[in-house]
């Protein structure tokens, strides 16, 4: 059987180089399955890749990896595509908030299956309309945000509230580690919505706040306290109706040291002001310069999801889903959807034609190996 050829864009970077790491020693894909690692660094590429396409005696692992130089800004981005026969494009070459659907389209138009781990509110929240015909009529699949929201957030929002007759609130807090590996597309992402307007549902209303600011406390099961600030993501907009939320759906990243939650603040502030435009050129310094605050945290972060409605009997309920990732793993997290995704399309498992994102594509169980594989801890609280 010809090999399901993978293509990573972006495959040396943060969370590509670990998404091509789990699909080349994954024992279940690795015999059918060819990845392409690609990116702008032919050199970067090549050298991930063979240190990829070896195992630690030198032995083959499986069909190994290729490094190759693409930029998919680049006119003849199908074209490429097709000439190497590429199944599956899953991109990971952010930021995404900034980006058209380019290469979602030159995927389609080659053939090919598509996830990206986009987290732009409207790059995801537009593309199940934006790119719908051209993956029906290429007869192929196409998931946007597949990560850890809304692809982890809505599997853990469906296990807490199976059978539950209505959900009232829905409020879910990242909190990464200090010292996890951190990349300069994800600060430059974060910072671009910095002291904006974000529309968020509360008090059954849309409602604007501004990202960053305005931090308060968030409890966590194995975590310190933390200051959360709303953030922009994709979930804000899609959970409203996907669970029919009365009251509010709400989202906050709470940073480890205050310190740094406290200068987002600041930025936030000084952008309101109109002192700071464009708070997203810092990102390179703060990449650079972030990890000066390295000594005051800890290699632990975390996430929580809270719910509160009426359970399958009517009864008020109140649950909430936690886990905590030891030893800079959290990263980890925000690449496990795609993971599983790609295992699924490589075995010939069919995911839904046509484009979606990748709310509810996935069960919780199904995250739970990848979890273990990390040593991850969650936790189900009866609130």
């Amino acid at each position: 059987m010809a090999a399901f050829k993978t293509l990573v864009l972006g495959g040396y970077g943060n969370f590509g180089a670990r998404i091509c790491r789990a699909l080349v020693s994954d024992e279940a894909t690795r015999h059918h399955m060819a990845l392409l690692v690609a990116g702008r660094d032919a050199s970067q590429a090549k050298a991930l890749a063979d240190a990829l396409g070896h195992g630690a005696q030198g032995v083959a692992l499986g069909h190994g990896a290729q490094g190759v130089a693409l930029d998919h800004q680049a006119p003849g981005l199908a074209a490429t595509l097709r000439e190497w026969g590429v199944g599956l494009v899953i991109h990971t070459a952010g930021p995404f908030q900034a980006q058209a659907y380019n290469v979602a389209q030159a995927a389609a138009e080659a053939g090919a299956h598509y996830i990206d781990l986009a987290d732009g509110r409207r790059f995801v929240c537009d593309f199940p309309a934006a790119m719908q015909a051209a993956f029906t009529a290429a007869g192929r699949t196409a998931v946007a945000g597949a990560s850890t929201v809304p692809a982890l957030s809505s599997a853990v929002i469906d296990h807490l509230c199976a059978g539950w007759q209505r959900i009232d609130s829905i409020d879910i807090c990242i909190a990464p580690a200090q010292r996890a590996p951190r990349g300069q597309a994800t600060l430059a992402a974060v910072l671009s919505y910095c002291g904006l307007p974000i529309d968020v549902w509360d008090g059954g209303r849309w409602q604007p706040h501004s990202g960053w600011s305005q931090p308060s406390p968030v409890q966590f099961q194995r975590l310190h306290p933390r200051l959360g600030a709303v953030c922009d993501i994709p979930d804000l907009e899609i959970f409203p109706a996907h669970y029919q939320a009365r009251d509010r759906v709400t989202f906050r990243a709470a940073l480890e040291v205050g310190l740094a939650q406290r200068a987002f603040a600041t930025l936030a502030t000084l952008r309101r002001w109109g002192v700071l435009p464009h708070p997203e050129k810092l990102a390179w310094l703060m990449h650079h310069g972030g990890g000066a605050l390295d000594f005051l945290g800890t290699p632990l972060g975390g996430m929580v999801v809270r719910v509160a409605g009426a359970d399958a009997q009517g009864q008020p309920s109140r649950r909430a889903w936690h886990i905590a990732a030891d030893n800079d793993h959290g990263p980890e997290i925000p690449c496990m959807a795609a993971i599983l995704l790609a295992r699924q399309l490589a075995a010939g498992q069919p995911l839904p034609t046509g484009a979606h994102t990748s709310t509810s594509l996935l069960p919780l169980e199904a995250f739970a190996p990848e979890f273990a594989k990390w040593g991850m801890v969650t936790d189900v609280v009866e609130e």
